[in-house]
This record gives C-alpha cells, structure tokens and sequence, in this order.
C-alpha cells in the first residue's frame, strides 16, 4: 500500500496575488515562486478568498464553508468545539499534523480546543525580539501625511546580519519537524506565517533588492468614481492624500521586499523536503488568505467589506506528489479558496465529514486549460449591532490625531452604513458587489482592471446588473446553510422504552430496554417486539 502524501501548506498572511514576478509585477524579487511555477507547480492566477480579512478566510478555506454559512464574518468568532477543521480530519486520518501558533482559526478561550485540531503545536517565543527600526521616527509625527501608513522602513539587523523573528523561529522549526520526524506517520505542516502583513518593515538584504524604478503605476485615488464608503472613510482617517509618490514607492517597495523574504523562507522548506526525501511525495501549497492594498487607492492594509482586487485575489501555487499528472504554468483559471479544502481532502483520500462547497483543483492540476467556475464570491462586513474587531486600540484624540496606528480602522468601525454586509461575484468579464445599504458596485475588468470606475449607475448595463444580483442570490440560497451528516433521532431512549412497552412481551423488557439503550430506535424497536409477540404466540400454537 502507497504511503499517503505529505501536505505541506505555507500560507503567508495579506499578502496579493501580483506580487510575483511570474505574475508580471517587474520589481518582484520572488525566485523560489517563479521556479516552483514554472518546473513543479501550477500558480493560479485568477484565485479569490472569501473574505478580505483573517479570521474570516482561514475558518471559510479550513473548512470549504463560506463564512455567511455558519456566521464566521468577523475577527471575533473563531472555529469552536462542536466545529471541525481540515487540520483536524486529516490528524483523525492517521497524520502527523504540525502547526505554529499563528492561529487566526481556532478559538483560544477552550481548553484542549486548539491541540484537538492539531497533533504538535510550536509555539515559539524561544529568541530575544528582533532588532527595530534604522530610523527612530520613520512615520513621522501625528497629523503629518504618512503617521497612519504603518511603513517603518529598514530594520536592524543583530551581530549575525539577521533580524530573526518570529517567523524565521517558526519556519527553522518547521525544517526541523521536516528533517527529524516524530514517526512514521504522512506528515501534515501548517506554517502560518506574518509577513508580509504589515507594519511595512524588512531588514537587508530584501530592503534594497527592490528596484523602486521598476515598480507599477500605482492605482490613485483621485483617479478613480463612485468606490465604497468604507474605502473612502478609511481614506480620510487615514490621512495618507499628502504622501509624496517617493514616499508611496518606499512603502511599495517594503511590502515586495517583505514578499522576498517569504519567498527565501519558502525556499528553505523546500530544500528541507528535498533533503529529507519527501519533496517527491508532498502535497505543496503556497497560498495567502487576502491581500493588501499597499498604497493603491491612497490607503493601505484591507478593509472588511471592500472587494478590489488587491484585497481579494490572492496567490495560490500547488505542488502534486510526484505520482500525480502535473502541467506546470500558470493558469487563468476562476478558483476560489475553498477549493483548497476540497484539494487537500481529494489527495489526501480522507473524506470530510461535512458538506462543503470546495473544488478539488486536481483536474487543472493535470490541464491547466480546464475551467471548473465560471463565477468565484466573496464577502464582508457585519450587521449594525456586530462588532468586527476588538483589539484594544486608546482611542484618545489629541490635537485633532490619536496617537495608535490603528485609530483610523477602529473608527471606522463605528459607521455602520460603511461596514454594512456586502458581496461580490466576478466572472471573467464583470465584478459586481451588492451591499446592504447602497454602494453598489460594477466593474468591466476586462477594461477596467484596476476598476477605477464604477458603472452602476449606467442605466445601459442594468441587464448586467440584473444577471449578477441573480448569480448571488443562487449562490446565497444554494450556500446559506448545510444539514449535518450526523442524524438526530427525535425521541430520546426514555421515550422510545415508554412507546414500545405495551408492545413488548412479558419477560423481554430488560432484552428490549439493552437493545434501546444501545441505539435501537422507535420503529425498529416497535417492529422488534411485534416479531417477538409472534414468535411466541407461534410457539404456543
């Protein structure tokens, strides 16, 4: 019998899908995901998470579910104990399943919940805080353009020439899990990394590896008609409009140069695969849970209800075991991330143990022409009695400006008409959103695929309109809810004993109540003592 395959899943957090050089970005500095694209892997070009936020994502692609379908929409509820995860099915399959504790999945206030799902956490926290900044002001004062960018700029580096974070701790164990297994058993990695969420902050050599002359046009703000409310007050929390163009292209830069450290990171894991012998027989992913916008539109970092590509269309390479057929390329084809739990499963051989809306992308594996959606969803926001975010943020105003870095996002947050419950459907052609309290959306991302421009308010694409709103709302009706495998009988032990009882023949009562008490349920149990009665009565005559 084969051995079942490695999953190996490295899942960078807020990191966008063009920030690859095989993705056509030119300052990109991303050799392992451009080599593994092209020999070993397939790069899913058009791959759109189901939230732009964490917490949200990871429960919808660790489970195949979309968030609105078991309420996971915000950064405060978490998987819980009557949930399970794929990390949790494929450990209950016989793997070795090893995760670091960047969790953003699991709810933490249950104990035991977490080493349930898992079979080894590392929790890390072993090495002395990295060094800081270069520059002891680098966003400046508050109420100056750039306070509220979270761009620190170049880190230090200690008497190694490292700025050795936590990251690097977690990534050096996971090569070390990799090279020294515990046993024999298929070995499931889930490496959680930060990077590059922000702050923007990187030390050499990935600082000056970004030629900022090189960079992309940056998508302007003043440039663009009728965006969301929610970006647009973020926008003025933010206070970013006075930025320079230098001063945007070295933010742009450290975000790509955070992305070529990951893309070093990555590189050790595979080498560490290779040494062990285990390249051939795992399972790869590499894969983000949102993006970032990284200066586009005048903000940056996510929103929670705004649906740009930058914040919604995430990098997404897979690997096959060396036995299964592989076209490496990139491919153009709609996926979305629950397609990642189907995948997963679908390699691994386990079946899941609920129903789920995923894809297995084994075909496109094989035929990277194959087209499996012809529409991908994603969605956002909260109801107006929901809070999304409670981390802790002093929100006293001095002089006009608070002085946390994350005062604009925990404003905004108190406008519930800008943070409104909101979705989106994309096809190859159109990218519709529909929110709860107006801002509706539409985009030709055929033409416009920065969508700087809103159309929909052009009574000419009403039919258009029309033909997205009903793919949502077929989505949401076929997607709103999912019955459990699991089946509950609707009388309890005590109440199929006190229907059956007259029925059962004297002398058997302690024979049926057993036979109750390990299952058996009213119509067996009714049918049961009938054939017993008749039995009897057989006997007597």
């Amino acid at each position: 019998m084969n051995r079942k395959p490695n999953i190996i899943i490295i899942n960078p957090d807020e990191m966008r899908w063009d920030t690859m050089g095989h993705m056509g970005n030119p300052a990109a500095v991303t050799p392992t995901l451009d080599n593994f694209a092209f020999k070993d892997a397939v790069s899913f070009s058009n791959t759109y998470c189901q939230n732009p936020v964490c917490v949200p994502s990871r429960c919808s692609f660790f489970t195949g579910l979309y968030p609105h379908t078991t309420g996971h929409r915000t950064m405060g509820y978490l998987l819980r104990d009557q949930e399970t995860s794929l990390l949790k099915e494929l450990k209950n399959a016989g793997y070795y399943v090893w995760a670091n504790a960047r969790n953003d999945l699991i709810a933490g206030q249950h104990d035991g919940l977490i080493e349930s799902h898992v079979t080894e956490m590392f929790y890390g926290g072993n090495t002395p805080p990295a060094p800081g900044a270069v520059s002891t002001n680098p966003r400046g004062l508050p109420g100056t353009p750039g306070f509220y960018s979270f761009c620190n700029g170049e880190l230090k580096t200690d008497e190694d020439g490292l700025n050795y974070t936590t990251d690097d701790e977690d990534v050096d164990a996971a090569v070390q899990r990799i090279l020294h297994p515990v046993d024999d058993r298929p070995l499931c990695i889930f490496l959680g990394l930060l990077y590059p969420h922000p702050p923007y902050n990187v030390e050499e050599p990935f600082f000056s590896a970004i030629n900022r002359s090189k960079l992309p046009p940056r998508i302007r703000a003043e440039l663009c008609s009728g965006k969301a409310r929610m970006l647009n007050l973020l926008r003025t929390y933010m206070n970013l409009d006075g930025m320079s163009e230098e001063q945007w292209d070295e933010l742009r830069a450290i975000y790509l140069g955070m992305v070529s450290k990951v893309d070093s990171q990555l590189r050790k894991i595979l080498d560490a695969l290779r040494l062990a012998g285990e390249y051939d027989n795992s399972l790869i992913i590499f894969m983000s849970d949102h993006g970032d916008y990284a200066g586009d539109y005048n903000v940056i970092e996510k929103a929670q209800n705004c649906f740009e590509d930058d914040l919604t269309r995430v990098p997404l390479l897979i690997k096959p075991p060396k036995s299964s057929p592989v076209d490496p390329g990139v491919t153009d084809s709609l996926v979305e991330l629950v397609d990642f739990y189907a995948t997963v499963m679908d390699f691994a051989g386990v079946t899941p143990s609920h129903s789920h809306f995923g894809k297995s992308l084994a075909p496109i594996l094989a035929d990277r022409k194959l087209r499996l959606r012809d529409e991908v969803f994603c969605e956002g926001g909260r109801r107006a009695e929901e809070m999304h975010c409670s981390e802790s943020v002093d929100p006293a105003i001095k002089n006009g400006f608070c002085n946390n870095v994350m005062w604009p996002r925990y404003a905004a947050q108190f406008d519930n008409v800008a943070h409104a419950k909101g979705a989106m459907v994309r096809t190859e052609k159109w990218k519709y959103i529909y929110r709860a309290h107006g801002d509706c959306q539409l985009y030709d991302m055929e033409k416009d695929p920065h969508e700087m421009r809103n159309l929909a308010g052009d009574a000419a694409l009403s039919p258009v309109m029309a033909e997205m709103r009903e793919k949502l709302l077929l989505w949401y009706q076929d997607t709103a809810d999912v019955v459990p495998f699991e089946k509950d009988e609707r009388f309890s032990k005590a109440m199929v004993w006190e229907k059956v009882k007259n029925f059962c023949p004297a002398g058997y009562e302690e024979e049926v109540r057993q036979k109750i008490e390990n299952g058996m349920s009213l119509f067996p149990a009714k049918f049961y003592c009938l054939d017993l009665r008749k039995k009897l009565a057989e006997e007597d005559a």
